[in-house]
């Protein structure tokens, strides 16, 4: 029998549970440097001369190398091959070196003169050097929070497949949420009297934080590595070696391709949205940017209390599918509130509701779409798959805050130029808010589409995780 010799650290509750709060630490800090900027876009375009173009562009940088260079590919094949341990600590020292160069481009040191500056800013005089050297930090910095996510992802399977994994991925993706929350509530706190470089350098010390959250884990994963070998040598089959080739199974398969579509329309009504929706409460309220940046502070709240619920009801019930059509559903209906909705009508208390309703809606997507792609592919292309994901979804994150830049300012003309003289005026983003909208109805149409074939093939998406 070798049922004693097969047990590992993955069976103690508390390991495992320890292993999820180093991982989920780390996303924690890394949420808040995505979005420390994110309630700035005023103060930006007052101190730096970043335009609404300009600052969805700087926005949109995070993704450029993950897009164009395949930088996702690569991490979700490193992944595969390398383990989830090494490609943690990878992902750390990368996110804090690009953290660190964006820090650098809003510092008073670069744009006093600092080195680089007199030659970021001898060409394209329209996007300021500032935004410039911002957006290669942010490029870098980019490519290791994305890696990072796939390996979280991949990592949390590793641990709690056959137990509380939608749970544990609920729990993971709430203690990140809270980091939203914390950075929109702190970081006009911390630039206020213009103090950009200030917010921009917490949020980079406390990267550094969540690097050593993952050294401790990179301790514990080598202790359960060595644990599965063991149980390997007592004549546990081993795991399929990854190959490069498998990557055409994964392309080729029309139901992953749904959930990436699905994925890749959801966050981008949300994440670009989290980069907006500052300045948007600004203007349909006429509140100033830290009462705007406190209200949507609460988006995050919803889901970092359903997720974790939700997580435990999918693994004990299912009905994933329904849930990505539920939650495709209501951004559909929150972000026509935000545009629809006439300035006469549109209190205070209607924008809450409505930021609670993104809520809940980002907490039935999330905790039903990343524990159901194991349920789609096998296990050794897992982090590839999630890498693909990731990838495809960077795509439209990259492209969908550069349009929604362009559009706000193609839609309200002039209104940069009165804003850089010095003229009290606010953008309207009725614009902006209808093409947030159409990307979560077409998410809503995949939705129905992933479920009819969930029902035609079997995949479980509907059944519980929990095997008892």
């Amino acid at each position: 029998m070798t049922t004693t010799l097969e047990r590992t650290l993955r069976d103690s509750k508390v390991a495992r549970w320890t292993a999820l709060i180093m991982l989920a630490s780390t996303m924690f800090f890394a949420y808040m440097f995505i979005d420390v900027l994110a309630p700035l876009s005023t103060l930006l375009e007052s101190q730096l001369k970043w335009s609404p173009d300009t600052f969805g562009s700087v926005a949109g940088s995070e993704y450029f190398l993950n897009v164009f260079a395949f930088f996702l590919i690569f991490a979700g094949i490193i992944l595969d091959k390398m383990g989830v341990r090494f490609t943690a600590l990878l992902s750390g020292v990368v996110m804090v070196v690009g953290a660190s160069i964006k820090l650098y481009g809003v510092s008073d040191v670069f744009n006093n003169g600092g080195l680089g500056y007199e030659f970021l800013n001898s060409f394209w005089p329209a996007f300021p050097a500032s935004a410039k050297m911002a957006s290669i930090g942010f490029a870098i910095f980019g490519c290791g929070v994305e890696m990072a996510g796939v390996t979280v992802s991949k990592g949390i399977v590793k641990w709690f497949k056959g137990k509380e994994l939608a749970l544990a991925m609920g729990l993971e993706m709430a203690i990140a949420r809270l980091g939203v929350f914390a950075v929109f509530r702190l970081s006009p706190i911390l630039a206020a009297g213009g103090m950009i470089s200030k917010s921009v350098g917490v949020g980079t010390l406390l990267l550094l934080i969540g690097l050593l959250t993952f050294t401790v884990y990179f301790f514990m994963d080598r202790k359960l590595e060595q644990q599965d070998e063991s149980a390997r040598d007592a004549g546990a089959d081993p795991e399929e070696e990854f190959k490069i080739s498998d990557l055409k199974a994964i392309f080729t398969s029309k139901t992953f391709l749904i959930v990436a579509g699905l994925c890749v329309l959801f966050y981008s009504a949300i994440f670009p949205f989290q980069k907006f929706a500052t300045g948007m409460l600004e203007s349909r309220l006429s509140m100033s940017t830290s009462e705007a940046s406190s209200l949507f502070s609460y988006f995050p709240i919803g889901a970092m209390v359903l997720t974790p619920l939700l997580g435990w009801f999918i693994d004990n019930k299912g009905k994933a599918a329904t849930m990505l059509m539920l939650g495709s559903l209501l951004v559909v209906i929150c972000h026509l509130i935000f545009a629809l909705v006439p300035a006469a009508s549109f209190t205070f208390g209607v924008a809450l509701g409505a930021i609670i309703l993104l809520g809940v809606s980002f907490s039935l997507v999330p905790a039903a779409l990343w524990p159901s792609v194991p349920k789609l592919v096998d296990n050794r292309v897992l982090g590839s798959a999630y890498s693909i994901i990731f990838w495809i979804q960077n795509i439209g994150l990259l492209l969908t805050p550069i349009f929604i830049g362009w559009a706000l300012k193609t839609s309200n003309p002039g209104v940069a130029e009165q804003i850089a003289a010095g003229e009290a005026v606010k953008y309207v983003y009725t614009v902006p808010m209808l093409i947030f909208a159409s990307l979560g109805v077409i998410a809503l149409l995949l939705a129905f589409w992933l479920k009819a074939e969930d029902k035609k093939k079997g995949y479980g998406l509907e059944l519980p995780n929990v095997k008892k």
